[in-house]
């Protein structure tokens, strides 16, 4: 048997909508928020971050910056959706600011920075930041101790 509580902060009507405006992966539509999708590649010795910002102003709404050691990109995402029902207008507006960071070398500066958008698609090019020095590279280990032949330790 259920039980339904009425009060002032709980109704079934309450819940029901609550059910409604909750995203795919639970959170309530007042704790979502935009979060570009990204893709982090190396080309030849350029990074390169994509991020996915269809339908962004990307003139007013988006920055990048760099700073001591980190990429930033940070801006504005504005959705509206529009739907015609038996009559009725019905108009959402979503709006929300969205930021993601990026580790890069602390002695890149901006003049090796170069971002372009197209498509919805922001392509932000870091020149000349992965180096031979980034490369992974074997590492000698010295041993103080000398081998030990046939594999069995000697007292």
């Amino acid at each position: 048997m259920a039980v339904a509580v009425w009060g002032s902060t709980w109704s079934p009507v309450t819940a029901l909508f609550r059910q409604f405006e909750a995203d795919l992966d639970g959170r309530p539509a007042a704790r979502r928020r935009f979060v570009p999708a990204a893709d982090v590649t190396k080309d030849g010795n350029d990074l390169v971050v994509t991020l996915a910002l269809p339908g962004v102003d990307v003139d007013k709404d988006v920055d990048v910056t760099v700073t001591e050691g980190r990429l930033t990109i940070t801006g504005r995402h504005t959705d509206t959706r529009e739907s015609h029902d038996r009559g009725v207008l019905s108009r959402e507006i979503h709006t929300g600011e969205f930021r993601r960071q990026f580790a890069i070398p602390r002695d890149v500066t901006a003049d090796r920075v170069e971002a372009d958008y197209d498509k919805g698609l922001l392509k932000v090019r870091v020149r000349e930041v992965v180096r031979a020095a980034l490369e992974p590279t074997k590492v000698q280990i010295r041993n103080a101790a000398p081998a030990l032949e046939g594999g069995t330790e000697t007292r």
